[in-house]
């Protein structure tokens, strides 16, 4: 894969740590519906509600390694255990499961992806939500990432999420811009992290540069992912 370098035009963004003392506030959504989201749903309807709740339509690229996996799992031992699977567990399920809620909670018929690419994911977020914004901007794109680890009977997951998440609106009148790239990783480019750029998680990664103004960066045995902030709107 060659390398890759892009620029997005950040309004604002939203975070939602991984370990919170309260539960998100998500009012906004219908009681009914409330009662029966998931712990990650809610963390992702918050952060997306923060950023784009004065946006009367926003398409939406919503990313998750692991989605709803703790309620099919959930499912998976029901069905096990000969026991009745719920019909709205199982439409809850699924990764696009947040956008249905968020779209139908605004009213918003606008277009909405999801994708998942292992402990890469959110680096290919950011591209498929530049490659959306730079194609048509004239409605503006909310990324929505969301993740929480694995349950304890998959084992131990190689560079596992910290959990949390995260939401960016790319809009016109920018606060600042979000420079990211991907590089093949190599013996020469392999960083010393002199100044602790260096992290375990994409999430946290750009999570540092969005929060200090920094650059920050992270690392596979086949790609290095960097990001940086620049404050200048042009």
């Amino acid at each position: 894969m060659p390398d890759l370098h892009w620029t997005i035009p950040v309004a604002r963004w939203s975070s939602w740590p991984a370990v919170a003392a309260a539960a998100p506030d998500v009012g906004f959504i219908e009681p009914m519906v409330r009662r029966r989201l998931s712990t990650l749903s809610r963390i992702a309807l918050k952060v997306a509600h923060d950023c784009a709740a004065d946006k009367p339509s926003v398409r939406i690229v919503f990313a998750s390694r692991h989605g709803e996996l703790r309620r099919t799992t959930d499912i998976l031992r029901n069905i096990s255990a000969g026991e009745p699977v719920s019909p709205t567990s199982f439409s809850l399920s699924v990764l696009n499961a947040m956008t249905g809620v968020f779209g139908i909670s605004r009213g918003d018929r606008s277009a909405a992806s999801a994708l998942s690419a292992g402990a890469e994911t959110l680096g290919y977020a950011l591209l498929e939500a530049h490659a959306q914004y730079a194609t048509d901007t004239s409605t503006p794109v909310l990324l929505v990432y969301a993740d929480e680890p694995a349950d304890p009977a998959y084992g131990t997951i190689e560079e596992e999420v910290q959990g949390g998440a995260l939401a960016i609106l790319l809009d016109d009148a920018p606060a600042g811009r979000l420079t990211c790239s991907r590089a093949a990783a190599t013996a020469e480019n392999a960083p010393a992290d002199p100044a602790g750029t260096l992290f375990a998680t994409q999430s946290q990664a750009v999570h540092h540069c969005l929060d200090t103004r920094t650059a920050a960066q992270w690392r596979s045995e086949y790609a290095v992912w960097e990001w940086s902030w620049d404050e200048g709107v042009a």
